[in-house]
């Protein structure tokens, strides 16, 4: 049987469908906005994995090229690796779900999600959450609650819900938001330096429109739904929790009350379970991963205690209080841009390459294919934490920091008439205890004003955790790797002193109210400015100068019916032209020309040659030609590139010239002026400019006497 739920959301309607596809997963659903439609299957293991200390749950999110009636790219014509907007979008989903199983979950869950449609205005990736939802409300998986997630966008102060491309595109404010029907579970989102009170007035907005997608789940669960499989309980053994809490209980409680560098602690906890382990092994000689399940929780429990009554973390500071911070710039000599920032145990060396228009990034998906001229790229190698691991590509994880960090710092690139390069930033973080996509964040706008980058203003970022015991919480600014760890909250805040420009919060427990959510931005606003604070003071404007060891690029406009004659036939002038000037030159379909090179001078003379090679010739005009071909009646001059005109033998010269040889011969470079234009024919002439020097050197003669 087929049942189906109609929420209307801001205008536009979106439908849930069941019962058609997919019988045989736990739960799957077909989700439908206009044209646009997502599938999601949701499935689960029998049982549970006992070699695991964490739940595996695994998402997916696919677009496919047939869904808006194209080929893949590439070769082989089929869909390959995931693209990064899949990529992001599988944690768009993945993110608001995972803290919604029991603690004791532990079979194998896998969410499917696949673009079968796209119409090209509504976008498919909030559709895709809330299909995962849905297949997992109406599933035997023991899911908690059902969450709705939109998209909010602001434009001309009017907050749209599920906003189409075209809306989009004109908006200040984009925001993704996850939520139960009480609190909000995850946002991710950038915007044009809104305030805090916007910024909240947007989850308001968005979180109505939530409440809806989860009451139609609700229903379709009823109408639909499987008893939930039932999730054993882990029971310990109370005599070992009382053996573990009698030989490490005290001892963590001074551990945690001691100030330790990141590794000092580590040590200290090894040495501690170590020794727990080794007195316990007789009595449990089968328990082991157990008892270093009860050690965490008793750290755990004692960080969050003297948090919440003390106001004390780990590391000694208050919860308002920001790690120190070091900043140099400039460090890299063959870089065009450079920064190093250190906060506390976290640092991101990050450089800045300037390129051209050819260096920009294609993207390729359901949409028109566009280019992207500011990119980020950040790395976490393993050594940053003082660990070993496997040296490949980019993770999931870090795609995402790459594109939060992204997010925050392309309000401040220049336009492209300001400024025609491409620019890549590119963050390694060389060590990490605490937020490190917020370094890269301080450190990309380092960098680019180290790089000569005529950027507007410095964006600084925060990590803002949370410890929350009942109705009571604490919210901590600056979180150290421990806090986001043992903590409820991970909300990444970056903006400059104006407002937000990107965000990015996750929780682990059952949602968050709106009032913690206001002191969290509180908070972040007053750290975020003495970070800035702090940036300044290292480098408060952008350097006058780019490096001698970036591109030199000039961009200029010509007509775009003369595209043509700068490229000619086969591509032969143009070719010409980067060859003649070592240059490269590409034309946009406006007539936007961008020429670089390594030699200004070189890049200044092709502009010339090409504002030449693309000039009208205009009628009283003079200008220095070359003598092509020689006749009795006179001579033809290329006086533009690729333009000739007649010199008559009438206007060689002041008197009468009976030979043109005796006054010109092929190649030679001459002064002329246009005189006329009849059908498309040039008549030009050196006596005119003759006349006008003599009548000078006349008048001057007279100055003189």
């Amino acid at each position: 049987m087929i049942y189906t739920k109609e929420i209307e959301i801001d205008g536009k309607k979106i439908t849930i469908e069941t019962g058609k596809y997919a019988k045989q997963a736990n739960g799957a659903v077909m989700v439908s906005c206009g044209e646009t439609m997502v599938f999601v299957a949701a499935t689960a293991s029998d049982s549970p994995r006992d070699d695991i200390d964490y739940f595996p749950l695994s998402v997916e999110y696919r677009e496919k090229a047939f869904a808006a009636g194209k080929y893949p790219g590439g070769f082989f014509k089929r869909e390959g690796r995931p693209t990064e907007k899949e990529i992001l979008t599988s944690r768009l989903i993945d993110r608001p779900i995972r803290p919604l199983f029991s603690k004791d979950y532990k079979n194998d869950t896998q969410i499917i999600s696949l673009v079968y449609s796209f119409d090209g205005e509504n976008e498919a990736d909030v559709l895709g959450a809330i299909g995962a939802s849905a297949a997992l409300t109406i599933s035997d998986i023991p899911f908690l609650e059902p969450i709705g997630e939109v998209r909010v966008c602001r434009v001309e102060g009017k907050y749209i819900v599920n906003p189409t491309f075209t809306e989009m595109e004109q908006a200040d404010m984009e925001l993704i938001v996850a939520g139960s029907k009480d609190s909000i579970m995850m946002v991710e989102g950038e915007a044009h330096e809104i305030n805090e009170d916007e910024f909240l007035e947007a989850l308001k907005v968005a979180h109505e429109e939530i409440k809806k997608l989860v009451k139609a789940q609700e229903e379709l669960r009823e109408e639909c739904g499987i008893p939930k499989m039932k999730v054993e309980e882990v029971k310990l053994d109370e005599e070992l929790i009382n053996d573990v809490y009698k030989l490490a209980y005290d001892k963590y409680k001074e551990l945690v009350a001691t100030v330790l560098s990141k590794k000092e602690r580590s040590e200290k906890n090894k040495e501690l379970n170590s020794g727990v382990l080794e007195k316990l092994a007789e009595k449990y000689p089968d328990e082991d991963e157990t008892i270093k399940e009860i050690l965490h929780d008793i750290e755990k429990e004692l960080m969050r205690k003297r948090i919440m009554e003390e106001g004390k973390r780990l590391d000694g500071r208050n919860t308002t209080e920001i790690r120190p911070i070091s900043i140099e710039t400039g460090i890299l000599a063959r870089t065009h841009g450079s920064a190093l920032f250190t906060r506390g145990e976290t640092q991101s060396l990050t450089t800045l390459t300037l390129g051209t228009k050819s260096d920009e990034q294609i993207i390729d998906g359901l949409q028109e294919e566009y280019k992207k001229r500011f990119i980020l790229h950040y790395n976490f190698p393993p050594f940053s934490v003082g660990e070993t691991g496997r040296f490949t590509g980019p993770g999931r994880r870090e795609i995402g920091h790459g594109n939060l960090a992204e997010r925050a710092l392309k309000f401040i690139i220049p336009e492209e008439s300001k400024f025609p390069y491409s620019l890549r930033l590119n963050s390694d973080i060389l060590e990490s205890n605490g937020s490190s996509s917020m370094a890269t964040v301080c450190a990309g706008s380092l960098a680019l004003m180290d790089g000569g980058v005529p950027v507007s203003k410095a964006i600084a970022g925060i990590a803002m955790g949370l410890i929350k015991e009942d109705e009571n919480y604490t919210v901590l600014s600056d979180i150290s790797g421990n806090e986001d760890h043992l903590g409820d909250m991970d909300f990444k805040v970056a903006g400059s002193s104006e407002g937000i420009t990107a965000i990015q919060m996750d929780i682990k427990i059952q949602g968050i109210s709106f009032e913690i959510m206001e002191k969290a931005l509180k908070q972040a606003k007053e750290g975020r400015l003495f970070i800035l604070n702090k940036m300044n003071e290292a480098l408060s404007a952008p350097r006058e100068y780019i490096s001698r060891y970036a591109p030199k690029q000039i961009a200029f406009k010509i007509n775009s019916d003369k595209i043509g004659s700068v490229i000619g036939p086969g591509g032969k002038i143009i070719q010409g032209i980067q060859k003649d000037y070592k240059v490269d030159i590409s034309i946009d379909e406006d007539g936007t020309v961008h020429v670089s090179g390594s030699d200004l001078d070189l890049v200044k003379q092709s502009k010339e040659f090409i504002k030449k090679l693309t000039a009208e010739p205009e009628l009283g005009m003079n200008y220095e030609g070359k003598v092509v071909k020689i006749t009795d009646f006179g001579a033809f001059i290329e006086f533009l590139p690729g333009v000739q005109g007649l010199l008559h033998i009438s206007q060689i010269d002041n008197v009468r010239v009976n030979n043109v040889k005796d006054y010109l011969h092929e190649g030679d470079k001459v002064e002329v002026k246009l005189i006329k234009v009849e059908n498309g024919k040039y008549s030009l002439s050196r006596k005119a400019l003759l006349k006008s020097n003599d009548k000078k050197e006349t008048n001057q003669n007279v100055d003189r006497a």
